[in-house]
This record gives structure tokens, C-alpha cells and sequence, in this order.
């Protein structure tokens, strides 16, 4: 049964206060900024080159953190601006990186980065809507690229980009939302196909999606909650699924889901944020996925956003449906 309104209410506000009140000091704001900013300039090192195929999200994370840190002033916005329309293809979507294969996911980044910027005018959104339309198959799953596989990542990739480019007549909405619920799991959680194991990454994809598309009537809000709550383990992170390691990027994952459902408070927010403190590193700038490891803007990003999402001080709010600053969110109407 779901707690009583005032009871979910006081909880919420409690949990909120754990962090909320923590010293904003305890988070070294100039050292990340410092670290995204060099990851973005140092084109000379060997994980630059191995992480060319996925940039275009890599730009997105780390602009996004910049975002919510606030310092995203900080970056080149008229280059990275006009190195994402370089990634552009006539179908419609955008590759990892330039010479690149169009693919949704980066698709759905350079929306994104160009949402960032306020830039939107320079896409072709028919285009874009069209490309993603070409992708969904008749039971309502979509495809990555033209190469034909389905996971349920695509799906949120799909619905989230054509809602901000507001083309959301282009696809099967409807289909789309009726596919993503038969992902759903005996647990309450969802797989990346039917029957698929669930996972606290493809449990945001699917309950974002969900959310975009008015489908959450699919989600049993207390089943699913509880299974999220069962990722915090005794050093205060969250893991992905049952008897894995903690990892900083499911503040992310599970936070956002929680939020949607109204059961961010099912957690302890404290030892959440103390976990993702330790792992920053001290030295260099940047978070890791758990202490003592190296630091890198994937883990930076969903470090600040999970913060963020907490409320912690000095940061700007995240939109856990979308995965972009609130201000970019309200400015683009998208709950309109």
C-alpha cells in the first residue's frame, strides 16, 4: 500500500533536508568544471580517441554538468554549436561523431546540446521527425540505426526527441507506450526486450519513456519503487541490479525513476550524496564510479545530476524526465 499523503509528504521533506543541508564546499565545483573542460580540449590522449564513436554523447554529459554546476559559460558554445551540425546527415539524424553512421541515440544528444544552447532553430525538425519515425517497427519498438536492433533505450531516445523538437504526431505513440509495457517484468522493473532482465538503466529508459508518451499507468509504482530502494547498499551507493557493486552513474539511474514515481524519499539521500563525494577526485577534478577510481565526464555528469536531484546546495535543478537543466525544460514547454 502507498504511505498516507501527509506521511509521504513529511518523509519527502526529511529526506530532502539530509541533503539540502549539507555544506555546498563539500562538492568541488572549479575542479570539475576544470576536468570537463580539459576532457573537452585534450585531443591528444588515448581515451579521446577510443570514445570517438560515442562524442556526441560524451559533449552532451559534460555540457550538461557544466549546465547544473553552473558554469557552462566556462565552454566554447559557438564551436561545440557548430561541430554537432557537422554530425549531421541528410536523413534526418546525427551521428556519434563526424563520418559517423546516424544513429538515435546521438540523434537525441545533439538535440539535447543544442536544447543547452538555445539553438534549436538551426534543425530540420521534420527531417529529424521523419528519421525517427523510419526507425519504429509495427509492434512499436524502435531501432537504433538501420541496422536493425531493438532495445528500449531507442525507445525513450525516439519519444524524448520528437517531444523536444515537438513532433510527437510522427510517431505510434500509443504502440510505443503498448511495447514498452510488455517489457515489464514479474518485479516491477523492465528489460531492454520482453522478457529481458531488469536493470536500474533500462527501468529510467522505460519509465521516462513512459512518462513522455502519458503510459505510467503501466508502472506499479510501489513494486518498481521497492525494487529501486533495493539498489542502495551499505556504503551508501546504488547499484544496477541484484548483487552488483555500487556505481555513481545509478544516481542517475535509479533517482530519476524515483522521482517520476514520486518515491525519491524510499532511499537514504544522505548516505547517497556522502557516497558520490568520496568519489570525486581531490587532486584533478571529476567523479569516478566509486572511490579511488579515475574520474571520467560520464560519471562527472550523473554524479551532479543524482546531487541535484537530491537538492543539494549550489546546484541547478535537473528535470528527471528528460535528463536536462529545469530551466532548458520550462524554456522549450515541454510540460505545456
Amino acid at each position: 500500500m502507498s504511505e498516507a499523503p501527509a506521511a509521504t509528504a513529511a518523509a519527502a521533506t526529511a529526506a530532502a533536508a539530509a541533503v539540502g543541508h549539507m555544506p555546498a564546499s563539500e562538492l568541488s565545483v572549479d575542479l570539475h568544471a576544470g576536468f570537463v573542460k580539459r576532457q573537452s580540449e585534450d585531443t591528444d590522449t588515448i581515451e579521446y580517441v577510443l570514445t570517438e564513436h560515442l562524442r556526441m554523447s560524451g559533449v552532451y554529459w559534460g555540457l550538461t554538468g557544466m549546465h547544473l554546476l553552473g558554469r557552462l559559460d566556462d565552454m566554447d558554445g559557438d564551436g561545440i554549436v557548430a561541430w554537432v551540425m557537422t554530425c549531421w546527415h541528410g536523413c534526418g539524424g546525427f551521428g556519434g561523431s563526424e563520418g559517423h553512421d546516424p544513429h538515435v541515440l546521438y540523434t537525441l544528444s545533439a538535440v539535447q546540446v543544442l536544447a543547452l544552447y538555445n539553438r534549436m532553430d538551426l534543425l530540420d525538425r521534420d527531417a529529424i521527425a521523419r528519421y525517427v519515425a523510419s526507425l519504429q517497427l509495427p509492434d512499436g519498438s524502435f531501432t537504433g540505426d538501420e541496422w536493425g536492433e531493438v532495445d528500449t533505450r531507442f525507445s525513450y531516445c525516439a519519444l524524448s526527441c520528437c517531444k523536444l523538437i515537438g513532433r510527437m504526431e510522427a510517431i505510434n505513440v500509443e504502440k510505443a507506450m503498448e511495447y514498452i509495457a510488455s517489457c515489464k517484468n514479474f518485479d516491477g522493473g523492465f528489460g531492454c526486450t520482453p522478457g529481458g532482465e531488469s536493470h536500474a538503466g533500462q527501468i529510467f529508459t522505460c519509465v521516462g519513456a513512459l512518462a513522455i508518451g502519458g503510459g505510467l499507468q503501466h508502472v506499479d509504482a510501489d513494486l518498481l519503487g521497492w525494487w529501486l530502494c533495493e539498489r542502495q547498499v551499505k556504503a551508501g551507493g546504488l547499484n544496477g541490479r541484484p548483487e552488483k557493486l555500487p556505481d555513481v552513474c545509478y544516481s542517475w539511474w535509479v533517482l530519476s525513476s524515483l522521482s517520476i514515481l514520486k518515491r525519491l524519499h524510499w532511499i537514504d539521500q544522505g548516505a547517497l550524496a556522502r557516497f558520490i563525494l568520496r568519489c570525486q577526485d581531490p587532486q584533478k577534478g571529476g567523479i569516478s564510479d566509486r572511490p579511488n577510481d579515475e574520474p571520467d565526464v560520464y560519471h562527472t555528469f550523473f554524479g551532479v545530476a543524482g546531487l541535484s536531484l537530491m537538492g543539494f546546495p549550489g546546484l541547478k535543478a535537473v528535470d528527471p524526465v528528460y535528463a536536462l537543466p529545469t530551466e532548458v525544460v520550462q524554456r522549450l514547454g515541454l510540460y505545456e
